[in-house]
């Protein structure tokens, strides 16, 4: 059952993640982010939904898509912004940038600019946490094109034949890069292939928090219990395209725009309304209070520092 207060603060944290993001664009096409850019706009709910389900202590691994994740896990959005402009202020000093922002202390893992390259971390994670008995559980975040990936059948495996305590959650936005599903994987639902592991296994609706928030608090919990990993898949959609640049000539303009009609916040902002949970003055309270940090982020990020050159110096001679 999910309490008002849980209902508002996803709401909340998707109206982050949505104003975030169209910042970064902006700043993006400003000149001032560098680097390949991967913005989560369209798929807010997933996040916002499987985080919500964690206590404190426990641990997620992200994607070159991470922005929404790392909000939803309870980072700054000022550091988070600054360590995209590549400033000393940011999470990794300026030196992450967009896609390797990480912070231990909140159990965030890591972003990561390898393809598939958080689910074995994971599975280490989930090793970690039933060694030392912490009752600690670990989210790994992937897209649908990790899904093909040889690390991803080696991880589950090998999470499901220890009873590792990690939930996998694919993100299947509907393209890897430009490929089509269709195009990289010859069955219609990646969440099938938990049978093969002897695992859990099921298919939602990534644009609904809710189901979400369910599915992922239910194997969160069964984790915990000792019981091992499950599988997840969320069918979603990313609005923009692979990377700020991208032309997305693999798809068309009507396809989006349909997409577009299933917009997660505008689904659980009618969600909310309809059961009474908000009203249109609270939305609109919680929007434009969302919008302010993010403005409030800019400013900070724009007017920190440059990391110094003498300590870019030493680390690359480290390197």
């Amino acid at each position: 059952m999910l309490s008002r207060g849980c209902a508002r603060r996803m709401l909340r944290t998707m109206c982050l993640i949505r104003h975030f993001e169209e910042r970064v664009v902006k700043l993006f096409h400003q000149g001032l982010i560098r680097g390949a850019t991967h913005v989560y706009l369209g798929e807010e709910a997933v996040a916002a939904g499987a985080c919500a389900a964690l206590r404190p202590g426990d641990t997620i691994t992200s994607t070159h898509r991470g922005h929404g994740h790392c909000i939803a896990r309870g980072l700054d959005v000022k550091p988070m912004l600054a360590e995209l402009l590549g400033k000393a202020t940011g999470y990794c000093g300026g030196k992450g940038g967009s896609m390797h922002i990480a912070d231990l202390k909140r159990g965030i893992l890591g972003a990561n600019g390898i393809v598939g390259g958080g689910i074995p971390l994971a599975a280490g994670a989930g090793l970690t946490a039933a060694y030392k008995q912490t009752g600690q559980v670990t989210l790994c975040f992937f897209g649908d094109g990790a899904a093909q990936q040889g690390g991803f059948h080696e991880s589950l495996n090998l999470a499901a034949v220890w009873k590792l305590p990690v939930v996998y959650i694919c993100e299947n936005n509907c393209f890897a890069l430009t490929t089509p599903n269709r195009d990289e994987c010859c069955i219609e639902n990646i969440g099938d292939r938990a049978a093969a592991y002897g695992i859990p296994g099921c298919v939602i609706d990534g644009n609904d928090a809710f189901s979400v928030y369910e599915a992922v608090r239910k194997a969160v919990s069964r984790a915990r219990r000792g019981g091992g990993p499950s599988l997840i898949e969320c069918k979603t959609y990313r609005i923009r395209g692979h990377f700020e640049g991208d032309d997305s000539l693999y798809r068309t303009k009507e396809e989006v725009a349909e997409a577009r009609k299933r917009d997660p916040i505008d689904y659980w902002k009618g969600k909310l309304l309809g059961d009474g949970v908000i009203t249109e003055e609270v939305f609109t309270a919680i929007n434009e209070e969302a919008d302010a940090e993010v403005a409030d982020a800019a400013l900070f990020a724009e007017q920190s520092p440059c990391p110094a050159t003498e300590e870019a110096l030493i680390l690359t001679a480290q390197a």
